[in-house]
């Protein structure tokens, strides 16, 4: 291994805006974005094009040098930090920041295009890319690739791996695979394209897309809903989904939950003058005048739900501030959480059917187990995803973190699995959750995982230490 080598070869070959080696530049990219991990690196590598991270990468071949590629750095697990002994050499993507193109269907973009952007520049010629998430004013297309981002809109458009119909990318050998024409039919074998996406870039580097866009929203409605369980939560959704496909959003919270956005966040109120054990954002949208208006339509199939009690109350928003401050109370969950301090986080899935179940005999396993602590869920309900978190005891929440913290972990992906889930539904593996990955397989998909790794990455310089 000769990093020195590989910057010197790097700066003659692309200049100095490529090769970045002051330290007090490197060191906002060396922490994730939750403070968790912290890398080093001598160097950080900033290609302008495509041809510039091929021959990065040859370069990294040449002289066995592992990278870690990095995007906006808003990952939750990890994904994009270097090691801390310094043996990898950070790739950022920031400056491959083009939209190479945009039609009415489809939008080709670099993998450093952050995701608002492209929300604007979609928007500007009357189309929408439907993923949106917390972080998508940092959020890159390549790091929403490589982790297979979902979001609010999951229900209705599916993860990024549904929204990307081709990927561009270097693979492990520094040769570039272009995959941008999207092909329809095209049977030559594995798809190159779908083992990147959700790869973590450990297979290859994701320089560009072609992304699906879709009619933009000509006005939407979202109604707050008070209902007595998770099962009554997903009795709805079955319901008005047999009724319209015009439903986007179906978030689900409990009460504890609310009252801590409501006491922590300022400027926040309470949507319903009751309490009720549960509630449900559901946010229906309209793409043009002719169809009915988003805010009748859910009067109208809330009828029924409400006369026969299951559904205690509703509100609907009679303005877009309005819906702003409904979605502001689900965004601002994490912000709340934060104000009481840590918490044990897990972003996870079991199948939508087992969910409202899930959510209150986890939670009270994992209560059972560690006294004092309170568990609870919230997420997205159509697509099974839940954010189990964790409440340490009040007093020393550090340390009952220390003590406790990894033992709670494995119970709750003890508990997932056996509902027949997944530990990681949209954040990805990381290396927060590889050993997790590593003890509850199934052996099947780690030894996929494991092959795929080596045949295509034999001398393991993508991403080391992530995944798997």
């Amino acid at each position: 291994m000769n990093q020195a080598a590989l910057i010197a070869a790097a700066t003659a070959l692309l200049g100095p805006k490529a090769v970045i080696t002051d330290p007090a530049d490197i060191a906002p990219w060396l922490t994730d974005w939750r403070g968790r991990w912290n890398g080093a690196s001598s160097a950080l590598l900033a290609p302008a094009t495509t041809a510039e991270v091929a021959i990065l990468v040859a370069l990294a071949v040449q002289h066995r040098v592992p990278l870690v590629p990095q995007g906006g750095n808003s990952g939750m697990v990890g994904g994009a930090t270097p090691p801390a002994d310094g043996s990898a050499l950070l790739l950022s993507l920031r400056r491959m920041n083009a939209i190479r193109s945009l039609s009415p269907e489809i939008a080709v973009a670099e993998a450093g295009v952050i995701l608002e952007t492209l929300h604007e520049r979609a928007a500007n010629v009357g189309r929408r890319f439907p993923l949106t998430l917390g972080a998508r004013g940092s959020a890159t297309i390549g790091g929403l690739i490589s982790t297979n981002a979902g979001g609010t809109q999951v229900l209705r458009f599916g993860t990024m791996r549904s929204l990307v119909t081709g990927v561009e990318a270097v693979l492990p050998d520094g040769s570039i695979h272009d995959g941008l024409a999207g092909l329809k039919k095209d049977n030559r074998g594995y798809s190159i394209d779908q083992l990147l996406i959700g790869a973590e870039g450990t297979l290859g580097i994701v320089t560009a897309a072609a992304l699906r866009l879709f009619p933009a929203v000509h006005e939407r409605a979202v109604a707050w809903i008070g209902l007595a369980s998770p099962q009554a939560a997903l009795d709805l959704l079955r319901r008005l989904e047999t009724q319209t496909d015009r439903i986007e959003g179906f978030e689900i919270l409990p009460q504890s939950t609310l009252d801590l956005v409501l006491t922590h966040v300022p400027g926040t109120r309470a949507p319903l003058t009751g309490r009720h054990p549960w509630h449900v954002l559901v946010e229906a949208t309209a793409t043009s005048p002719e169809q009915e208006a988003s805010t009748a339509l859910l009067e109208r199939l809330l009828t029924s739900p409400l006369a026969e009690s299951l559904v205690e109350d509703a509100t609907i928003s009679a303005t877009e501030a309005h819906a702003r401050a409904f979605w502001h109370l689900r965004d601002s969950i994490s912000e709340a959480e934060r104000a009481i301090g840590p918490a044990l986080q897990h972003d996870i899935s079991v199948p939508i059917d087992a969910m409202p179940r899930f959510m209150i005999d986890a939670a009270a396993a994992v209560e059972r187990a560690f006294p004092g602590s309170h568990a609870s869920g919230f997420g997205h309900l159509g697509d099974g995803n839940v954010h189990f978190h964790v409440r340490p005891p009040s007093a020393d929440q550090h340390g009952w973190i220390a003590a406790n913290g990894r033992a709670a972990s494995a119970l709750v992906h003890d508990l997932v699995t056996a509902a027949g889930g997944s530990i990681s539904a949209e954040h990805g593996i990381g290396q927060m959750k590889r050993d997790e990955l590593a003890r509850l397989g199934p052996s099947s998909r780690l030894y996929a995982l494991r092959a795929i790794k080596a045949a295509l990455d034999p001398l393991g310089i993508m991403n080391p230490g992530k995944l798997i």
